[in-house]
């Protein structure tokens, strides 16, 4: 459960990040860049995505305590704020807080980078730049101020009508992506997302 309560700190914090940018995103991104997708099918409760390549920051966590989690959330917000060896501002849109059971490290933060953009190097050794290939993933999106429990009734909904749709996914990771303002009480968008197996 300690996973759980440090993904809640996560999606409150993480879209507390300095944002900025202009893009031709989904209004959920608030006209920031944003991953790009297509949408492939849209179902009652879930949507089958197709990402294109993309490119983030991310840092592992050392465990799941509140401080390790906290930790890995600040080197990555510090990093774009500028405390990198350029000294460069980089803005962005989503923060995604990945759990995946597969890895020696459950918990990662990651931030995702617009195309076009360089990324100035890390004063930090632990932070990393991670290229994604093409992803196809499924979708579950819900309102509210995002806890722990909200995420895992989410995506446990998820995989629940996954299986009853038939799709093949992995049942080993999920992903939570955040996209508002920590103070934005109300008409908040947060996702869910399993990848297709």
């Amino acid at each position: 459960m300690e996973i759980m309560m440090n993904l809640r700190f996560c999606l409150l914090l993480m879209a507390s990040v300095s944002l900025g940018g202009c893009s031709e995103a989904p209004s959920f991104c608030l006209g920031y860049d944003c991953p790009v997708y297509t949408v492939v099918n849209t179902y009652e409760s879930f949507e089958e995505r197709l990402y294109e390549p993309s490119q983030w920051i991310t840092t592992d966590i050392a465990s799941t305590r509140a401080s390790d989690v906290q930790k890995g959330f600040w080197k990555l917000y510090y990093f774009m704020q500028g405390k990198n060896k350029d000294g460069k501002k980089i803005t962005s849109r989503p923060v995604v807080v990945s759990v995946n059971d597969a890895s020696e490290n459950g918990v990662s933060i990651s931030f995702f980078i617009s195309a076009g953009i360089v990324l100035p190097e890390p004063n930090d050794e632990t932070i990393k730049k991670k290229d994604l290939p093409a992803s196809r993933v499924y979708v579950r999106v819900f309102g509210g101020i995002a806890t722990e429990d909200d995420a895992i009734e989410n995506v446990q909904k998820l995989k629940k009508d996954l299986q009853v749709a038939g799709k093949p996914f992995d049942d080993t990771r999920f992903e939570a992506a955040g996209y508002d303002a920590l103070w934005k009480l109300v008409n908040r968008h947060n996702e869910v997302w399993v990848y297709a197996a």
